[in-house]
């Protein structure tokens, strides 16, 4: 029996078990379970390596993608790029590998609705998963910039010091935040929504309400909004590639 599963905090919600779950049942995959390990701090990780020796691969979700590289052996080269790693495929030898499946689902997710007047991003958080959309939008030639509540380098904005023309310029924006996942489902980016057109594409990675606030907002302004669950769904694919090649 293969056992897989995700590291995370808080995690009854999460997305990937009840995924795996129904790929297993329905492709009559019977050597195989997920499990979640909900942890409340990494250093509790090597306990879940060392009490389930069977474990063949997990995903990592918030707030671990980055605290999660020095327990492991190696990083695949885009992991390593990125800084932050979603995916861990643990050999026969039992070397734990870290990947990055993020920027790979976000890429599949929004390249069909590009067009070329989409040449400017605002990334909204700077966490782990903000790190993979970053090299996604260099990858597809996207300027972009990041919005934090405290900057912490150079060239990052406040949410202060967005102003309505920040807004009209940058075409696309991506809630990397978890502002407005269930339960707290009323809360949402600080931003001037009313520079919002047609012409933008409001991407949220929150999955859990498929519509949140952020993309009801962007709604009412007729831009055009992506939730995460295709994201989600294309990451955690690429994950199960990774884990049985």
């Amino acid at each position: 029996m293969h056992k897989y599963g995700l590291i995370g905090k808080n995690i009854s919600y999460s997305f990937s078990k009840h995924f795996f779950e129904e790929k297993f049942n329905n492709e009559g995959i019977t050597n195989a379970s997920y499990e979640n390990f909900d942890i409340n701090n990494i250093e509790k990780f090597p306990d879940i390596i060392n009490n389930n020796s069977e474990i063949k691969g997990l995903n990592v979700t918030i707030p671990y993608k980055e605290s999660i590289i020095p327990y492991l052996d190696s990083l695949s080269k885009n992991a390593k790029k990125i800084g932050a790693v979603n995916t861990i495929k643990i050999s026969k030898k039992g070397k734990l590998k870290g990947y990055n499946t993020d920027w790979y689902g976000f890429k599949k997710s929004i390249s069909k609705h590009l067009k070329p007047k989409h040449k400017r991003a605002l990334i909204l958080g700077t966490g782990g998963a903000s790190k993979a959309i970053a090299f996604t939008l260099k990858k597809l030639n996207i300027d972009y910039q990041f919005v934090s509540r405290k900057p912490s380098k150079r060239g990052q904005l406040t949410y202060k010091a967005l102003t309505e023309n920040i807004i009209s310029t940058h075409q696309i924006i991506i809630n990397c935040t978890p502002l407005g996942t269930f339960p707290d489902v009323e809360a949402y980016p600080p931003i001037p929504y009313a520079a919002l057109t047609k012409d933008h594409i409001l991407f949220d990675l929150i999955y859990n309400p498929t519509q949140t606030r952020f993309l009801e907002l962007g709604v009412t302004h007729n831009a055009k909004t992506l939730n995460g669950s295709k994201m989600l769904k294309h990451q955690a694919l690429k994950a199960w590639d990774i884990w049985n090649r």
